[in-house]
């Protein structure tokens, strides 16, 4: 298992009716409604993606500011730098911003800062060289919002700075001509989670004025969907509409150089989804800019010659495979060091080592993030100080932790799931003990939990038909706050396995509900699952289709797996489920609900063998034993629920320690209504479709 806790979503299957009868499909209508898209309305708004879910530019902050410095720099012919970042999102704004300038007739540099050599942000030895250059107005796209110092400098030597940034704001500002960032505390702009390229784009249709926003819109989409994907922001409201439309854009793209990239990746024969993003293209785009090449990303997006953009796309994939063999050996260095620690220092894994590579180390957070279910920092020493990155780790807020800790640090920066941090070295343990006691602190000692959320089990395998599957394309385009869908399938049987791509990954056969499945289990090997052919298995999974020779058929992308339950253990599973009072279906309610001969079987067996003091049972014996006597099938959890009942109406003692029982019978007086209990109520409330 490659999560701990599966986390399986109540499915209120009237809304889910009610849904199907507008016209979702239902696959689609199974995770509209475990995401709390539960009424036609909800999934209507959530579902819409068209432009009218822009909003208007010019509400954001300081906008006004930033259009009219930037208008006058362009008049008056003045040399501008589009000051950006070395990440994708970065990299696509400033080519955004740039090539929109360049358009118009500006005079532009644009530059991104060498990421060993400067690292994130504004500094002041580039600001004094664009001076030099005759730079006259800096824009930043993608950083700036705590370059308070850097900002200063630059208008003590005549540089005005406009800031766009999208990450969170100190409580100081730069003292800058325009400060435009939606997380600013005075920003009245509604949607809060713009891409850094979202900014530059927002800023470009400013700029443009009303009448070319739709015609600026369709140039420049296909980066600022790149970008917001491989930044990982909430693909929801403005962000979806801006994804969904940059992906038609990508397809049919005019720039010579995302041409190449798609189809030096094979991507220009394949449908394009969020996933081919951030997937394909991030991993090469931004193994530029890891790799100390970000110029190259830049040039690949401005460059006008198709020769030299099949060199450029070229590169950044060979770029990208040196990043993946450097990435390798670094996380088995980590995994190695994370292995030795006492359980004290892994509520928050804090590395530090002299010898990685600074663009790389970014990825192997998130990776460590995953595996050991904890915040992650991985710091790069070189002469006594530091360069951190940091990754989340179920939600965990890296921004706000920094912050505790800032009195340790020489500066930080990024928002709740990434960030980036200096150090100095003899700070580092401090850092540590400080951030796993933090950690510690807001779980209460039981640290983190890997977790997996399931959208639905699917009742029927029927609805894994082509078509089924190919309906849910519906909720495209996926991302953050809109993930691939996870189901859930139950008592599979692994008809064949074997190792694949090198004895990688898996591949299975499935069999369930009488229909065989192929199944893919990337990144894990059959030592991994401790499985074999002929088990019984549990498969979390999302349902793709698969294309191969002209075939099509449904596969399972599997999440997670694990050996199946018994029908015991099942049933054990969801009476602990109703009793913590968590969420049960109908059906499930309807399992638990004894019959009243199953009360009277249990009151009768009670009576027989209480007589001479209390009943010491354990739950399971106890079931089996009116099984014996009574001739029928009495299951775990009604065993429990009748007993629950009887000691809720004042009928026995009942005392649990784990699965050992003690019942006494109290002396009871006269008839008792056990159709009065809360329990049976509850569960009738279920059945009917009821709030409880």
């Amino acid at each position: 298992m490659k999560y701990k806790h599966w986390n399986r979503t109540f499915t209120d299957t009237k809304a889910q009716s009610a849904l199907e009868a507008a016209g979702v499909p239902p696959l689609a209508a199974l995770v509209l409604c475990a995401r709390g898209l539960d009424t036609v309305e909800k999934a209507r708004d959530f579902l819409a993606s068209g432009q009218e879910l822009l909003q208007e530019p010019l509400l954001m902050k300081d906008m006004d500011l930033a259009v009219a410095r930037i208008n006058r720099a362009l008049a008056d012919g003045e040399t501008i730098a589009v000051y950006g970042d070395y990440d994708v999102d970065g990299i696509t704004a400033t080519c955004l911003l740039t090539s929109y300038l360049k358009a118009q007739g500006g005079t532009v540099i644009p530059y991104i800062p060498d990421r060993m050599e400067e690292g994130y942000g504004l500094n002041r030895e580039a600001v004094a060289t664009l001076q030099r250059e005759g730079v006259s107005l800096i824009v930043t796209v993608d950083c700036g919002i705590t370059a308070i110092e850097e900002a200063a400098f630059a208008s003590a030597l005549g540089v005005d700075v406009v800031i766009t940034d999208h990450h969170e704001c100190k409580q100081e500002l730069p003292q800058a001509i325009a400060v435009v960032d939606p997380h600013r505390r005075d920003c009245p702009y509604p949607f809060k989670h713009l891409a850094g390229v979202g900014v530059a784009l927002k800023l470009v249709l400013a700029l443009g004025g009303l009448e070319n926003r739709e015609q600026l819109l369709q140039t420049y989409a296909d980066l600022a969907a790149i970008g917001t994907v491989a930044d990982v922001m909430l693909v929801v409201g403005e962000n979806r509409a801006i994804v969904h439309l940059g992906l038609a854009c990508i397809k049919h793209t005019s720039r010579p150089g995302l041409r190449a990239l798609l189809h030096e990746t094979g991507l220009d024969a394949r449908p394009l989804t969020s996933g081919s993003i951030g997937y394909t293209l991030a991993p090469r785009i931004n193994a530029s800019g890891r790799m100390g090449c970000a110029a190259l990303a830049a040039e690949l997006f401005l460059t006008e010659d198709p020769v030299r953009a099949t060199e450029l796309a070229q590169s950044l994939c060979t770029l990208n495979r040196e990043r993946q063999a450097i990435e390798a050996e670094i996380y088995t260095q980590c995994v190695a060091a994370a292995e030795h620690m006492v359980p004290a220092e892994r509520h928050a894994l804090v590395l530090a080592c002299g010898g990685w590579h600074q663009g790389v180390v970014g990825i192997v957070a998130s990776r460590l993030a995953e595996r050991y279910s904890c915040p992650t920092f991985m710091i790069c020493l070189q002469d006594g100080k530091g360069k951190g990155s940091c990754r989340s780790f179920g939600g965990f807020n890296l921004f706000a932790a920094l912050e505790e800790c800032a009195d340790l640090l020489e500066g930080f920066g990024g928002h709740e799931l990434a960030a980036g941090f200096t150090i100095l070295e003899d700070n580092i343990a401090p850092f540590r003990q400080r951030m796993n006691d933090y950690v510690n602190e807001r779980t209460e000692g039981a640290g983190m939990v890997s977790t997996l959320e399931i959208d639905a089990e699917i009742p029927d395998t029927g609805l894994l038909t082509l078509e089924g599957v190919e309906a849910l394309e519906l909720l495209e385009p996926y991302g953050a706050g809109n993930p691939k869908p996870v189901f859930s399938l139950s008592g599979c049987t692994i008809a064949s396995a074997a190792e694949v791509g090198g004895n990688k990954h898996l591949k299975l056969k499935l069999l369930a509900g009488g229909r065989s499945f192929d199944a893919i289990f990337f990144s894990a090997t059959l030592a991994d699952t401790g499985l074999s052919q002929g088990d019984r298995v549990d498969v979390a999974f999302y349902p793709q289709v698969n294309e191969y020779r002209g075939w099509r058929s449904v596969q399972f992308q599997i999440t997670d797996m694990r050996s199946a339950l018994t029908r015991a253990e099942t049933e054990q599973a969801l009476y602990e489920k109703f009793s913590r009072g968590e969420p049960i279906s109908p059906q499930e309610a309807q399992a638990m609900l004894p019959t009243r001969q199953e009360f009277v079987n249990l009151w009768r067996y009670l009576k027989g063998r209480t007589s001479q003091g209390p009943l010491e049972e354990t739950a399971r014996r106890l079931s089996r034993s009116l099984s014996r006597t009574y001739g029928q099938r009495e299951t775990v959890m009604r065993t429990m629920v009748c007993l629950e009942v009887f000691d809720e109406r004042g009928l026995i003692r009942l005392r649990r320690t784990t699965d050992h029982l003690q019942i006494d019978l109290n002396p009871v007086q006269g008839k008792v209504d056990l159709e009065a209990s809360y329990i049976l109520k509850r569960l009738h409330a279920i059945m009917d479709g009821m709030p409880e």
